[in-house]
């Protein structure tokens, strides 16, 4: 195996820093002395706590933020697991280049960048803005033998790691997750199963809108995946190689590498959790870099966020992926550090504390 891979990937977990709990504290100190009833905002407060605790700054400045969106195909389509045709992943990734996508629509409100990755497309595709890190051609029927071989795992993690080194070196401050890839909720279903003990009846839903007989069949193919590939549930790269996707890998590197970057990184929905789950299995010193966005309409999402230890902001049902749901929490996370810095405080507006 070529070890390159594997070095990116543990020069990355050894940068990531202990979280600041000193700075979190003056953070919480700060926000008792505004003027609210103390803890009355919420999650807002947590976050904004936790944003200080990853950057060790009580003004921590978050201004650049980008979703990174990774795309890849799964082998596993030809189970019929999915209510769209593989073709619907190169189709979209243009889509997002074009800036045409519901992501692109919100990271525009938002004031975020899109970043699109070719990880694992079938296709070969060209344009100015696509980032090509190409590691399969679509990733082996799962259902029949592993999706991907343990390097080309290792080599996923690795191109994730390196394009978040890249952006926060632009100043690239806040980084969101983002996929695309027909198939990938049963693939994320499976590493679901492995690493939480679920049943595939648990952690299974309905992804892009299937009917009763092909979620029935979606479980039936992640039942056989895992008995085909026994995958490891102690060795988390295992469990990603053997059912995950060359996205959901791209993904897992975003997440390390934007800790071993000091910035916080926010998780979308099933998808993405799945990756930050494996992501905290690699290492929990990522953990405390994971912002959770919201609650996605598939039924495992709940589970996956409670293995992590994660608590979502939102729930809007939705279930569309692409990052969207991580976008939309960008506007709290600039809610969180406007009201840290701009409120007055007990003190200066004179307002007595009762």
């Amino acid at each position: 195996m070529n070890n390159k891979w594997q070095d990116t990937l543990e020069s990355a977990v050894s940068r990531i820093r202990d979280f600041d709990h000193k700075a979190a504290e003056q953070a919480q100190q700060h926000s008792d002395s505004l003027t609210k009833p103390p803890g009355s905002l919420g999650k807002l407060e947590a976050i904004a706590c936790q944003l200080a605790g990853i950057s060790g700054q009580l003004w921590p400045d978050m201004t650049r933020k980008t979703v990174i969106v990774m795309a890849g195909d799964h082998g596993v389509c030809e189970e019929g697991v999915s209510a769209f045709p593989p073709a619907v992943t190169p189709q979209m990734v243009l889509n997002f280049l074009n800036g045409g996508a519901a992501v692109n629509v919100l990271a525009r409100q938002a004031g975020a960048d899109v970043i699109c990755v070719d990880i694992g497309v079938n296709a070969d595709l060209e344009h100015p803005k696509l980032v090509s890190r190409k590691v399969v051609r679509g990733t082996a029927n799962m259902a029949k033998g592993p999706a991907m071989t343990r390097e080309q795992a290792l080599q996923a993690i690795a191109a994730g790691i390196e394009l978040v080194d890249e952006q926060a070196a632009a100043g690239v401050r806040v980084f969101a997750t983002g996929e695309m890839g027909i198939g990938n909720t049963t693939a994320s279903s499976a590493i679901a199963s492995v690493l939480t003990g679920l049943s595939p009846e648990q952690s299974v839903g309905r992804g892009t809108g299937i009917n009763d007989e092909a979620r029935a069949r979606k479980i039936d193919v992640v039942k056989r995946s895992i008995a085909v590939n026994n995958p490891d549930p102690t060795d988390p790269i295992d469990v990603l190689a053997k059912v995950g996707g060359a996205e959901i890998a791209g993904l897992v590197g975003v997440i390390i590498g934007a800790a071993a970057n000091g910035c916080p990184v926010v998780i979308d929905g099933f998808i993405s959790s799945a990756a930050a789950l494996v992501a905290s299995r690699i290492t929990e010193k990522t953990k405390p870099y994971m912002l959770s966005s919201h609650l996605s309409h598939e039924q495992g999402h709940i589970k996956l966020l409670a293995a992590i230890g994660l608590s979502p902001m939102i729930q809007l049902e939705m279930r569309l992926g692409e990052g969207t749901g991580a976008v939309l929490s960008f506007h709290f996370i600039d809610a969180a550090l406007k009201l840290m810095q701009e409120m007055a405080t007990f003190e200066s507006a004179g307002v007595s504390k009762g």
